[in-house]
Protein backbone atom coordinates (compact mmCIF):
# COMPACT_ATOMS: atom_id res chain seq x y z
CA UNK A 1 0.00 0.00 0.00
CA UNK A 2 1.44 3.59 -0.91
CA UNK A 3 2.58 5.37 2.03
CA UNK A 4 1.03 8.81 0.87
CA UNK A 5 -2.37 6.98 1.19
CA UNK A 6 -2.09 5.94 5.19
CA UNK A 7 -3.11 9.69 6.65
CA UNK A 8 -6.26 9.64 4.25
CA UNK A 9 -7.29 6.37 5.63
CA UNK A 10 -6.41 6.63 9.61
CA UNK A 11 -7.52 10.75 9.97
CA UNK A 12 -11.42 9.79 8.93
CA UNK A 13 -11.17 6.53 11.54
CA UNK A 14 -9.58 8.05 14.05
CA UNK A 15 -12.22 11.10 14.02
CA UNK A 16 -14.91 8.32 14.02
CA UNK A 17 -13.35 6.78 17.33
CA UNK A 18 -13.48 10.42 18.62
CA UNK A 19 -16.83 10.66 17.69
CA UNK A 20 -18.32 7.18 19.18
CA UNK A 21 -16.40 8.00 22.49
CA UNK A 22 -17.96 11.51 22.61
CA UNK A 23 -21.57 9.87 21.89
CA UNK A 24 -20.81 7.13 24.26
CA UNK A 25 -19.91 9.72 27.16
CA UNK A 26 -23.03 11.32 26.49
CA UNK A 27 -25.22 8.03 26.87
CA UNK A 28 -23.44 7.17 30.39
CA UNK A 29 -24.32 10.84 31.47
CA UNK A 30 -27.74 10.58 30.36
CA UNK A 31 -27.88 6.97 31.98
CA UNK A 32 -25.84 8.51 35.41
CA UNK A 33 -29.01 10.98 35.29
CA UNK A 34 -32.11 8.77 36.26
CA UNK A 35 -35.24 9.14 35.50
CA UNK A 36 -37.43 10.86 38.35
CA UNK A 37 -40.21 8.33 39.68
CA UNK A 38 -42.57 6.99 42.60
CA UNK A 39 -39.77 4.73 43.96
CA UNK A 40 -36.82 6.44 43.09
CA UNK A 41 -38.46 9.55 45.12
CA UNK A 42 -39.74 7.16 47.99
CA UNK A 43 -35.99 6.32 48.29
CA UNK A 44 -34.78 9.27 48.37
CA UNK A 45 -36.71 10.49 51.68
CA UNK A 46 -35.48 7.32 53.56
CA UNK A 47 -32.22 8.12 55.84
CA UNK A 48 -30.07 6.66 53.31
CA UNK A 49 -31.52 8.83 50.61
CA UNK A 50 -30.93 12.00 52.61
CA UNK A 51 -27.21 10.84 53.07
CA UNK A 52 -27.33 9.78 49.15
CA UNK A 53 -29.01 13.21 48.30
CA UNK A 54 -25.53 15.01 50.75
CA UNK A 55 -22.96 13.59 49.12
CA UNK A 56 -24.43 14.16 45.86
CA UNK A 57 -24.87 17.97 46.15
CA UNK A 58 -20.92 17.98 47.01
CA UNK A 59 -20.44 15.94 43.10
CA UNK A 60 -22.92 18.22 41.19
CA UNK A 61 -20.42 20.01 39.51
CA UNK A 62 -19.18 17.44 38.34
CA UNK A 63 -19.64 15.47 34.79
CA UNK A 64 -22.16 12.52 35.47
CA UNK A 65 -19.57 9.72 34.05
CA UNK A 66 -17.25 10.92 37.02
CA UNK A 67 -19.54 11.78 39.86
CA UNK A 68 -21.73 8.50 39.75
CA UNK A 69 -18.54 6.12 40.04
CA UNK A 70 -17.23 8.97 42.97
CA UNK A 71 -20.54 8.14 44.60
CA UNK A 72 -20.85 4.22 44.65
CA UNK A 73 -17.60 4.12 45.77
CA UNK A 74 -19.14 5.70 48.95
CA UNK A 75 -22.07 2.65 49.08
CA UNK A 76 -24.38 4.38 47.37
CA UNK A 77 -26.39 2.03 45.50
CA UNK A 78 -26.39 2.39 41.22
CA UNK A 79 -30.00 3.37 41.33
CA UNK A 80 -30.27 5.51 44.32
CA UNK A 81 -26.97 7.38 43.30
CA UNK A 82 -28.63 8.19 39.41
CA UNK A 83 -31.56 9.42 41.25
CA UNK A 84 -29.37 11.57 44.14
CA UNK A 85 -27.79 13.07 41.10
CA UNK A 86 -30.20 13.90 39.03
CA UNK A 87 -31.92 16.11 41.99
CA UNK A 88 -28.72 17.97 42.98
CA UNK A 89 -28.28 19.09 39.79
CA UNK A 90 -31.87 20.33 39.17
CA UNK A 91 -31.80 21.68 42.88
CA UNK A 92 -28.26 23.70 41.61
CA UNK A 93 -30.24 24.86 38.33
CA UNK A 94 -33.96 25.77 40.28
CA UNK A 95 -31.83 28.20 42.92
CA UNK A 96 -32.07 30.68 40.19
CA UNK A 97 -36.09 30.31 39.89
CA UNK A 98 -37.08 29.44 43.48
CA UNK A 99 -33.92 30.66 46.11
CA UNK A 100 -32.84 28.73 48.87
CA UNK A 101 -35.92 26.44 49.21
CA UNK A 102 -34.74 24.54 46.01
CA UNK A 103 -31.51 23.41 48.37
CA UNK A 104 -34.07 20.82 50.36
CA UNK A 105 -36.91 21.16 47.27
CA UNK A 106 -37.43 17.54 44.60
CA UNK A 107 -38.22 18.30 40.98
CA UNK A 108 -39.12 16.82 37.70
CA UNK A 109 -37.42 18.21 34.76
CA UNK A 110 -40.80 19.14 33.38
CA UNK A 111 -41.81 20.51 36.61
CA UNK A 112 -38.77 22.92 37.12
CA UNK A 113 -39.08 24.15 33.37
CA UNK A 114 -42.69 25.26 34.00
CA UNK A 115 -42.51 26.20 37.80
CA UNK A 116 -43.50 29.90 39.07
CA UNK A 117 -40.80 31.61 40.12
CA UNK A 118 -40.82 32.56 43.68
CA UNK A 119 -41.21 36.38 43.31
CA UNK A 120 -43.94 36.08 41.20
CA UNK A 121 -45.65 33.20 43.37
CA UNK A 122 -45.18 35.21 46.45
CA UNK A 123 -46.41 38.69 45.16
CA UNK A 124 -49.43 36.62 43.75
CA UNK A 125 -50.05 35.13 47.15
CA UNK A 126 -49.71 38.42 48.91
CA UNK A 127 -51.57 40.24 46.53
CA UNK A 128 -55.00 37.12 47.39
CA UNK A 129 -54.62 37.24 50.79
CA UNK A 130 -55.10 41.12 50.73
CA UNK A 131 -58.00 40.61 48.85
CA UNK A 132 -59.40 38.33 51.56
CA UNK A 133 -58.84 34.52 50.24
CA UNK A 134 -57.83 31.86 53.28
CA UNK A 135 -58.76 28.82 50.71
CA UNK A 136 -58.03 27.97 47.54
CA UNK A 137 -58.13 25.14 44.74
CA UNK A 138 -54.40 25.26 43.11
CA UNK A 139 -55.77 23.44 39.57
CA UNK A 140 -52.58 21.74 37.91
CA UNK A 141 -50.13 22.31 41.04
CA UNK A 142 -46.60 21.36 39.39
CA UNK A 143 -44.23 20.45 41.78
CA UNK A 144 -45.69 23.05 44.21
CA UNK A 145 -43.82 25.93 43.58
CA UNK A 146 -47.51 28.71 44.01
CA UNK A 147 -48.81 25.97 46.51
CA UNK A 148 -46.08 26.85 48.45
CA UNK A 149 -46.15 30.62 48.09
CA UNK A 150 -50.23 30.41 49.12
CA UNK A 151 -49.65 28.32 51.95
CA UNK A 152 -46.98 30.89 53.56
CA UNK A 153 -49.06 33.46 52.89
CA UNK A 154 -51.81 31.81 55.24
CA UNK A 155 -53.91 30.69 52.42
CA UNK A 156 -55.18 26.84 53.05
CA UNK A 157 -54.53 25.29 49.69
CA UNK A 158 -56.47 22.18 48.31
CA UNK A 159 -53.91 21.34 45.69
CA UNK A 160 -54.33 19.27 42.58
CA UNK A 161 -52.10 17.65 40.16
CA UNK A 162 -52.93 14.83 37.17
CA UNK A 163 -49.73 13.11 37.22
CA UNK A 164 -48.92 10.98 39.95
CA UNK A 165 -45.23 11.49 39.95
CA UNK A 166 -45.31 15.34 40.03
CA UNK A 167 -48.16 14.90 42.67
CA UNK A 168 -46.04 13.04 44.71
CA UNK A 169 -43.22 15.80 44.40
CA UNK A 170 -45.29 18.02 45.37
CA UNK A 171 -46.73 16.63 48.20
CA UNK A 172 -42.95 15.68 49.16
CA UNK A 173 -41.98 19.45 48.70
CA UNK A 174 -45.09 20.35 51.30
CA UNK A 175 -43.42 18.40 53.84
CA UNK A 176 -39.81 19.11 53.57
CA UNK A 177 -40.54 22.88 53.59
CA UNK A 178 -42.68 22.17 56.80
CA UNK A 179 -46.31 23.14 55.38
CA UNK A 180 -48.32 19.95 55.76
CA UNK A 181 -50.86 22.00 57.85
CA UNK A 182 -51.74 23.79 55.24
CA UNK A 183 -51.88 21.77 52.28
CA UNK A 184 -53.86 18.75 50.83
CA UNK A 185 -51.99 17.07 47.77
CA UNK A 186 -54.41 15.16 44.99
CA UNK A 187 -53.30 13.40 42.71
CA UNK A 188 -56.59 13.60 40.13
CA UNK A 189 -57.80 15.46 36.67
CA UNK A 190 -58.47 19.35 37.43
CA UNK A 191 -62.12 18.99 35.96
CA UNK A 192 -62.98 16.43 39.02
CA UNK A 193 -61.79 18.56 42.07
CA UNK A 194 -64.33 19.64 44.21
CA UNK A 195 -64.37 23.29 44.44
CA UNK A 196 -67.25 24.04 47.52
CA UNK A 197 -65.13 24.47 50.21
CA UNK A 198 -62.73 26.96 48.59
CA UNK A 199 -62.84 30.95 48.19
CA UNK A 200 -60.65 30.85 45.46
CA UNK A 201 -59.52 29.04 42.59
CA UNK A 202 -56.14 29.21 40.85
CA UNK A 203 -55.56 27.17 37.60
CA UNK A 204 -51.94 26.55 35.45
CA UNK A 205 -53.42 24.44 32.45
CA UNK A 206 -50.66 22.03 30.96
CA UNK A 207 -49.26 23.89 27.92
CA UNK A 208 -46.87 20.90 26.43
CA UNK A 209 -47.50 17.81 24.99
CA UNK A 210 -47.37 14.94 27.17
CA UNK A 211 -44.62 12.74 26.17
CA UNK A 212 -42.88 15.17 23.85
CA UNK A 213 -42.93 18.27 25.78
CA UNK A 214 -43.64 20.37 23.08
CA UNK A 215 -45.66 23.77 23.83
CA UNK A 216 -49.13 24.15 22.97
CA UNK A 217 -50.33 27.42 21.62
CA UNK A 218 -54.13 26.27 20.99
CA UNK A 219 -56.35 27.16 24.15
CA UNK A 220 -58.34 24.51 23.01
CA UNK A 221 -55.50 21.93 23.34
CA UNK A 222 -54.27 23.12 26.77
CA UNK A 223 -54.71 20.17 29.73
CA UNK A 224 -57.38 21.07 31.17
CA UNK A 225 -58.70 22.83 28.10
CA UNK A 226 -60.01 26.43 27.20
CA UNK A 227 -63.77 25.56 27.53
CA UNK A 228 -63.13 24.01 30.84
CA UNK A 229 -61.11 27.51 31.79
CA UNK A 230 -63.67 29.86 30.83
CA UNK A 231 -66.54 27.73 32.65
CA UNK A 232 -64.31 28.19 36.02
CA UNK A 233 -64.67 31.58 36.03
CA UNK A 234 -68.20 31.33 36.44
CA UNK A 235 -68.65 28.65 38.60
CA UNK A 236 -65.83 30.64 40.97
CA UNK A 237 -65.91 34.47 40.31
CA UNK A 238 -62.46 35.03 42.13
CA UNK A 239 -60.33 33.46 39.63
CA UNK A 240 -56.78 33.20 38.70
CA UNK A 241 -55.36 31.57 35.12
CA UNK A 242 -51.93 31.66 34.44
CA UNK A 243 -50.87 31.49 31.04
CA UNK A 244 -48.46 31.80 28.69
CA UNK A 245 -47.01 35.71 27.49
CA UNK A 246 -48.36 35.20 24.17
CA UNK A 247 -52.19 34.90 24.75
CA UNK A 248 -54.40 36.54 22.74
CA UNK A 249 -56.21 39.43 24.47
CA UNK A 250 -59.40 38.77 22.87
CA UNK A 251 -59.78 35.78 25.33
CA UNK A 252 -59.74 37.71 28.59
CA UNK A 253 -63.17 37.36 30.22
CA UNK A 254 -65.55 39.62 30.28
CA UNK A 255 -64.75 42.00 33.08
CA UNK A 256 -61.18 40.40 33.89
CA UNK A 257 -58.17 41.95 34.55
CA UNK A 258 -54.91 40.98 32.31
CA UNK A 259 -51.81 40.84 33.67
CA UNK A 260 -48.60 40.44 31.92
CA UNK A 261 -45.17 39.85 34.85
CA UNK A 262 -41.65 40.17 33.69
CA UNK A 263 -38.86 39.18 35.63
CA UNK A 264 -34.98 40.56 35.03
CA UNK A 265 -36.54 41.65 31.52
CA UNK A 266 -38.15 37.70 30.55
CA UNK A 267 -41.85 38.12 30.01
CA UNK A 268 -42.67 34.99 31.63
CA UNK A 269 -46.33 35.43 32.35
CA UNK A 270 -49.48 36.39 32.10
CA UNK A 271 -52.54 36.22 34.22
CA UNK A 272 -56.30 36.56 34.23
CA UNK A 273 -57.59 38.14 37.87
CA UNK A 274 -61.40 37.51 37.06
CA UNK A 275 -64.61 38.37 39.10
CA UNK A 276 -63.97 40.73 42.17
CA UNK A 277 -60.37 40.34 42.26
CA UNK A 278 -60.01 42.36 38.69
CA UNK A 279 -58.86 45.66 39.52
CA UNK A 280 -57.74 47.57 36.66
CA UNK A 281 -58.23 46.50 32.58
CA UNK A 282 -54.49 45.81 32.03
CA UNK A 283 -51.63 45.45 34.28
CA UNK A 284 -47.67 45.16 34.02
CA UNK A 285 -45.59 44.14 36.63
CA UNK A 286 -41.82 44.74 36.30
CA UNK A 287 -39.89 42.34 38.60
CA UNK A 288 -35.90 42.54 39.23
CA UNK A 289 -33.86 39.04 38.97
CA UNK A 290 -33.26 38.17 42.45
CA UNK A 291 -30.35 40.32 44.00
CA UNK A 292 -29.10 37.09 46.01
CA UNK A 293 -30.28 34.01 45.63
CA UNK A 294 -28.19 32.14 48.15
CA UNK A 295 -30.00 34.76 50.38
CA UNK A 296 -33.58 35.01 49.13
CA UNK A 297 -35.79 35.41 45.94
CA UNK A 298 -38.55 36.91 47.35
CA UNK A 299 -39.96 40.02 45.85
CA UNK A 300 -39.13 43.36 47.82
CA UNK A 301 -42.32 45.44 46.81
CA UNK A 302 -44.19 42.90 49.12
CA UNK A 303 -43.82 45.12 52.16
CA UNK A 304 -45.96 47.44 50.32
CA UNK A 305 -48.79 44.97 48.85
CA UNK A 306 -49.49 42.99 52.36
CA UNK A 307 -47.09 44.30 55.56
CA UNK A 308 -48.94 41.24 57.42
CA UNK A 309 -47.37 38.93 55.06
CA UNK A 310 -43.78 40.55 55.43
CA UNK A 311 -43.39 39.99 58.81
CA UNK A 312 -44.82 36.56 58.52
CA UNK A 313 -41.69 36.00 56.27
CA UNK A 314 -38.65 37.53 58.00
CA UNK A 315 -36.53 36.77 54.47
CA UNK A 316 -38.05 40.32 53.40
CA UNK A 317 -36.36 42.48 55.72
CA UNK A 318 -33.51 41.61 54.26
CA UNK A 319 -34.15 43.10 50.98
CA UNK A 320 -32.78 46.40 48.78
CA UNK A 321 -34.77 49.04 50.61
CA UNK A 322 -33.85 51.31 47.48
CA UNK A 323 -35.57 48.82 45.42
CA UNK A 324 -38.82 48.40 47.57
CA UNK A 325 -39.43 51.88 47.26
CA UNK A 326 -39.52 51.49 43.00
CA UNK A 327 -43.53 51.33 41.99
CA UNK A 328 -43.17 48.34 39.15
CA UNK A 329 -46.39 48.26 38.04
CA UNK A 330 -48.17 49.88 35.10
CA UNK A 331 -51.98 49.84 34.89
CA UNK A 332 -54.51 51.26 31.96
CA UNK A 333 -56.84 50.21 29.75
CA UNK A 334 -54.64 48.45 27.10
CA UNK A 335 -56.77 50.78 24.58
CA UNK A 336 -54.82 54.26 24.55
CA UNK A 337 -52.87 55.21 21.87
CA UNK A 338 -49.23 56.74 22.36
CA UNK A 339 -49.06 60.08 20.14
CA UNK A 340 -46.57 59.89 17.34
CA UNK A 341 -44.14 62.81 17.50
CA UNK A 342 -41.04 61.78 15.60
CA UNK A 343 -37.37 61.04 16.07
CA UNK A 344 -35.79 62.78 19.89
CA UNK A 345 -32.63 62.22 21.56
CA UNK A 346 -33.24 60.12 24.04
CA UNK A 347 -35.12 56.09 23.01
CA UNK A 348 -36.45 53.91 25.31
CA UNK A 349 -36.88 50.39 24.78
CA UNK A 350 -40.23 49.20 27.25
CA UNK A 351 -40.26 46.25 29.15
CA UNK A 352 -41.70 43.18 27.22
CA UNK A 353 -44.32 42.78 29.93
CA UNK A 354 -45.40 47.01 29.18
CA UNK A 355 -45.81 46.04 25.32
CA UNK A 356 -47.75 42.77 25.50
CA UNK A 357 -50.10 44.20 27.96
CA UNK A 358 -50.69 47.20 25.36
CA UNK A 359 -49.42 49.81 27.76
CA UNK A 360 -46.60 51.67 25.70
CA UNK A 361 -49.20 55.13 25.60
CA UNK A 362 -49.26 54.66 29.24
CA UNK A 363 -45.61 54.34 29.67
CA UNK A 364 -44.92 56.98 27.05
CA UNK A 365 -47.00 59.78 28.86
CA UNK A 366 -44.38 59.00 32.15
CA UNK A 367 -41.62 60.02 30.41
CA UNK A 368 -43.13 62.52 27.90
CA UNK A 369 -42.58 60.36 25.10
CA UNK A 370 -43.82 59.75 21.89
CA UNK A 371 -43.41 57.12 18.80
CA UNK A 372 -41.27 57.51 15.80
CA UNK A 373 -43.31 55.18 14.15
CA UNK A 374 -47.37 54.19 14.38
CA UNK A 375 -46.78 50.41 14.67
CA UNK A 376 -43.60 50.66 16.63
CA UNK A 377 -43.52 50.27 20.66
CA UNK A 378 -39.97 52.38 20.39
CA UNK A 379 -40.55 55.56 22.65
CA UNK A 380 -38.74 59.06 22.37
CA UNK A 381 -38.42 61.70 24.40
CA UNK A 382 -35.82 64.82 24.73
CA UNK A 383 -34.22 63.34 28.22
CA UNK A 384 -33.44 61.13 29.89
CA UNK A 385 -35.52 59.84 33.19
CA UNK A 386 -35.20 57.00 35.51
CA UNK A 387 -37.91 54.42 34.81
CA UNK A 388 -38.41 50.49 36.12
CA UNK A 389 -40.70 50.17 32.43
CA UNK A 390 -37.74 50.52 29.78
CA UNK A 391 -34.39 50.41 28.68
CA UNK A 392 -33.02 54.14 28.09
CA UNK A 393 -30.67 54.74 25.20
CA UNK A 394 -29.35 58.20 23.58
CA UNK A 395 -29.60 58.34 20.13
CA UNK A 396 -26.16 59.55 18.41
CA UNK A 397 -26.62 59.24 14.70
CA UNK A 398 -29.61 58.19 12.41
CA UNK A 399 -28.49 56.01 8.80
CA UNK A 400 -31.71 55.25 6.43
CA UNK A 401 -30.78 51.06 7.18
CA UNK A 402 -28.54 49.73 4.51
CA UNK A 403 -25.76 47.22 5.95
CA UNK A 404 -22.62 49.16 3.61
CA UNK A 405 -23.98 52.49 5.41
CA UNK A 406 -23.85 50.37 9.15
CA UNK A 407 -20.39 48.75 8.31
CA UNK A 408 -18.88 51.62 7.59
CA UNK A 409 -20.16 53.88 10.62
CA UNK A 410 -19.16 51.09 12.97
CA UNK A 411 -15.69 51.30 10.94
CA UNK A 412 -15.03 54.41 11.74
CA UNK A 413 -15.94 54.20 15.52
CA UNK A 414 -14.03 50.89 15.76
CA UNK A 415 -16.71 48.96 17.06
CA UNK A 416 -16.13 45.33 17.62
CA UNK A 417 -18.81 44.23 19.88
CA UNK A 418 -22.47 45.39 18.77
CA UNK A 419 -25.56 44.67 20.69
CA UNK A 420 -28.64 44.21 18.19
CA UNK A 421 -32.56 45.56 19.36
CA UNK A 422 -35.04 45.43 16.47
CA UNK A 423 -38.56 46.10 16.10
CA UNK A 424 -40.26 46.22 12.94
CA UNK A 425 -37.07 44.58 10.92
CA UNK A 426 -37.18 41.66 9.02
CA UNK A 427 -33.09 41.68 9.46
CA UNK A 428 -31.32 38.50 10.99
CA UNK A 429 -29.04 39.36 13.50
CA UNK A 430 -27.00 36.67 13.00
CA UNK A 431 -26.69 37.67 9.21
CA UNK A 432 -26.30 41.29 10.01
CA UNK A 433 -23.17 40.08 12.27
CA UNK A 434 -21.21 38.30 9.53
CA UNK A 435 -22.11 40.84 7.16
CA UNK A 436 -20.96 43.78 9.48
CA UNK A 437 -17.30 42.11 9.19
CA UNK A 438 -16.10 43.95 13.04
CA UNK A 439 -13.01 44.54 14.46
CA UNK A 440 -12.25 47.17 16.90
CA UNK A 441 -12.20 47.50 20.75
CA UNK A 442 -14.96 49.78 21.13
CA UNK A 443 -18.53 48.74 21.62
CA UNK A 444 -22.05 50.35 20.38
CA UNK A 445 -25.96 49.66 20.23
CA UNK A 446 -27.60 49.48 16.83
CA UNK A 447 -31.41 49.88 16.75
CA UNK A 448 -33.43 48.53 13.89
CA UNK A 449 -36.34 49.83 13.38
CA UNK A 450 -38.84 51.73 10.99
CA UNK A 451 -39.36 55.53 11.18
CA UNK A 452 -42.05 56.86 9.84
CA UNK A 453 -42.54 53.08 7.84
CA UNK A 454 -38.72 53.61 6.57
CA UNK A 455 -35.74 50.62 7.46
CA UNK A 456 -33.88 52.69 9.74
CA UNK A 457 -30.37 52.33 11.65
CA UNK A 458 -30.04 54.38 15.02
CA UNK A 459 -26.40 54.20 16.38
CA UNK A 460 -27.01 54.38 20.05
CA UNK A 461 -25.38 54.61 23.80
CA UNK A 462 -27.11 52.80 27.03
CA UNK A 463 -27.95 55.20 29.53
CA UNK A 464 -26.55 53.30 32.77
CA UNK A 465 -28.01 55.06 35.85
CA UNK A 466 -31.92 54.26 34.66
CA UNK A 467 -33.84 51.65 37.02
CA UNK A 468 -34.37 48.98 34.17
CA UNK A 469 -30.66 48.12 35.11
CA UNK A 470 -29.28 47.82 31.77
CA UNK A 471 -25.83 46.61 31.26
CA UNK A 472 -23.24 49.58 30.24
CA UNK A 473 -21.00 48.57 27.31
CA UNK A 474 -20.31 52.56 26.39
CA UNK A 475 -16.26 52.80 26.52
CA UNK A 476 -14.45 52.30 30.03
CA UNK A 477 -13.47 56.28 30.01
CA UNK A 478 -17.39 57.21 29.65
CA UNK A 479 -16.76 59.08 26.26
CA UNK A 480 -18.98 58.56 23.52
CA UNK A 481 -17.47 58.25 19.64
CA UNK A 482 -18.75 61.42 17.33
CA UNK A 483 -21.00 60.17 14.79
CA UNK A 484 -19.50 60.00 11.35
CA UNK A 485 -20.49 60.47 7.82
CA UNK A 486 -22.84 58.76 6.52
CA UNK A 487 -24.81 59.07 9.71
CA UNK A 488 -26.86 61.91 10.56
CA UNK A 489 -26.17 63.41 14.39
CA UNK A 490 -29.45 63.28 16.00
CA UNK A 491 -30.00 66.77 18.09
CA UNK A 492 -33.42 68.24 17.76
CA UNK A 493 -35.42 66.28 14.44
CA UNK A 494 -37.82 67.91 12.87
CA UNK A 495 -41.23 66.92 13.55
CA UNK A 496 -42.90 63.81 12.12
CA UNK A 497 -46.25 63.99 10.90
CA UNK A 498 -48.83 61.62 11.93
CA UNK A 499 -52.03 61.10 13.62
CA UNK A 500 -53.88 58.72 16.02
CA UNK A 501 -51.08 55.65 16.21
CA UNK A 502 -52.48 51.90 16.42
CA UNK A 503 -51.55 49.68 19.31
CA UNK A 504 -47.41 49.45 18.41
CA UNK A 505 -46.69 45.78 17.77
CA UNK A 506 -45.67 43.40 20.37
CA UNK A 507 -42.26 41.74 18.57
CA UNK A 508 -38.96 42.30 19.56
CA UNK A 509 -35.83 40.94 19.08
CA UNK A 510 -32.39 41.50 20.98
CA UNK A 511 -28.65 40.29 20.27
CA UNK A 512 -25.49 40.68 21.25
CA UNK A 513 -22.82 39.93 18.66
CA UNK A 514 -19.22 39.67 18.91
CA UNK A 515 -16.91 40.38 15.54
Amino acid sequence: MPIASTPSRRVPVRRAVVARCAAGRAYLGRAYLGRVDLEALAALRTRQGEAALAAAAELADQDPVVAAPALRRRGVAPALAAAALTQARLRRHAVAKLGTDAASMFFTRAGLEQATRAPVAVRRAARLRANGVRSIADLGCGIGADTLAFARAGIKVYAVEADPVTAAVAAANVAVLGLTGWVEVHCGAAQDADLGGVDAVFCDPARRHAGTGRRVFDPAAFSPPWDFLADLVRRVPRTVLKLAPGIDHALVPAGAEAQWVSVGGDVVEAAFWCGPLAEVPRRATVLAPALDPSRSALDPGLAALDPELAALDPGLAALDPELAAVDRELTGSGLARAPVRGLRPVLYDPDGAVVRAHLVAEFASTVDGGLADPEIAYVYTEQARPTPFARCLTVDAVLPFSVKRLRAALRERGVGRVEIRKRGSAVDPETLRRDLRLAGNAAATVVLTRVAGAPTALLCSPVPDCLARAPDISEPDGSKQEPASPARRLDRPAQQPGGPAQQPECGGHTDTVRG
